[in-house]
């Protein structure tokens, strides 16, 4: 296993009309696994910097950040790969969703709303396991253990 420095990343936690934005981060759709939208943090600029030019970048949409409510991590034991992630609570103050929408750096190539429901009776894979219990709670910041990398 190689030794590579730790990845930080911010996502967004957003609600509209009680479903959590979410998007599919491959290219291709070659994987059927959705995450809150974000990405990794660029030197020089802040966290919240870093997640507005994210979700710009990947939804269109302008947001306001709010507190943290999760912090993840999760890791490829064969290539050494190691990420933490800070998960947000976000506004949007700008644009709507739209399908149409085409991130610059082709990674997300598709964003939707889902429901608590579709999240619990596992109609949408997801990670981290614990995000459908972040998004609807209301309680202070959790951490979320050092999880394998799936795909």
């Amino acid at each position: 296993m190689s030794k590579r420095p730790i990845r930080l990343a911010v996502r967004a936690l957003i609600m509209l009309e009680g479903q959590l934005l979410l998007v599919n981060a491959y290219p291709g759709a070659m994987s059927d696994l959705w995450c809150a939208p974000g990405g990794g943090v660029d030197n020089g600029a802040s966290l919240i910097e870093n997640l507005q030019r994210e979700v710009m970048e990947e939804t269109g949409l302008t947001i306001s950040v709010g507190t943290p409510a999760l912090i993840n991590e999760f890791h490829d034991p064969r290539s050494g790969f190691h990420q933490v992630e800070v998960f947000f609570r976000c506004q949007i103050v700008a644009g709507q969703i739209d399908p149409a929408w085409c991130d610059p750096e082709r990674i997300v190539t598709r964003r939707r709303l889902v429901t608590r429901s579709e999240m619990d009776q596992g109609q949408i894979r997801f990670k981290p396991d614990s995000l459908a219990d972040v998004a609807w709670g209301t309680g202070a910041a959790t951490y979320d253990p050092l999880e394998v990398i799936i795909r």
